[in-house]
């Protein structure tokens, strides 16, 4: 008696190779955003209420699960305040031509901040977080390098607010004792 033997198709057999080696990498998808479960209702407060950065931190904490307040709550000592004391912009020429003409700039953007509960400990001491890049602009070809420091400028914003976010993150799954503050 001769049984057919059934043939696997070379794309399960990929797909199956593949599974095995990511579950063997130590991959993980990122977890959510998680805040203290005490932390009650949060304000964003920036002496800029409508910069970019203030008003992206308010839609990832609404996305995070945080009851967000509005920049005039009328009850502000009962909620933690995520205080932006400082956002600053900085270009410096790294190198310059021939002619003495700035050709590689550095872009730095840096951010102080604090997390405040609504007793007005801190949960997140003042901190700064300083961030920059390194671009190209030819003085000859000034096509695009405006729209290029704009791009570098979303993705600097893009990583200033992970990494905000990435701090309060990082304060909340501290295991927490009883009287102690982080």
């Amino acid at each position: 008696m001769n049984l057919p033997i059934p043939r696997v198709p070379r794309l399960a057999v990929a797909l199956g190779l593949a599974m095995l080696l990511l579950a063997g990498c130590g991959f993980h998808l990122r977890n959510a955003l998680r805040l203290p479960p005490d932390l009650g209702p949060l304000r964003v407060v920036a002496a800029n209420e409508d910069s970019p950065l203030v008003l992206e931190l308010r839609d990832a904490l609404r996305r995070g699960g945080a009851e967000v307040a509005s920049p005039g709550a009328a009850d502000a000592a009962a909620t933690a305040t995520l205080q932006v004391v400082s956002e600053r912009w900085g270009e410096n020429p790294i190198s310059i031509d021939q002619f003495g003409r700035s050709q590689e700039f550095n872009l730095r953007y840096a951010v102080i901040f604090r997390l405040q509960r609504a007793d007005g400990t801190d949960l997140v001491p003042q901190q700064a977080i300083e961030l920059s890049r390194d671009y190209v602009s030819v003085p000859t070809e000034s096509v695009g390098t405006a729209g290029e420091r704009e791009i570098l400028a979303r993705e600097l914003r893009r990583e200033m607010l992970s990494a905000v976010l990435r701090r309060i993150d990082a304060v909340s799954r501290l295991p927490r004792v009883e009287g102690d503050t982080p």
